[in-house]
């Protein structure tokens, strides 16, 4: 991978978990305790003005593979 954009993704991922602290520190809490095969995963997004919609994932071994390499990006 290129340096500078492995550089600047860093920095996007450091800026976010300075934005978001408590966001931050709850997927660093469901990663450190891990995520297994079945695990649901539930996301609710409200706009201003707007209702909430929410929706969710059953993990799959796949997704889990794609969840290890993002982590080890990171590294």
């Amino acid at each position: 991978m290129n340096p500078a954009i492995l550089m600047k993704v860093m920095n996007a991922k450091n800026t976010f978990t300075a934005n978001h602290p408590k966001f931050a520190a709850f997927l660093n809490t469901v990663f450190r305790n891990g995520i297994e095969e079945g695990t649901i995963i539930e996301i609710t997004v409200q706009k201003p003005g707007q209702e909430a919609i929410t929706s969710n994932i059953k993990v799959l071994q796949s997704d889990l593979d794609l969840l290890q390499s993002l982590q080890d990006l990171g590294r």
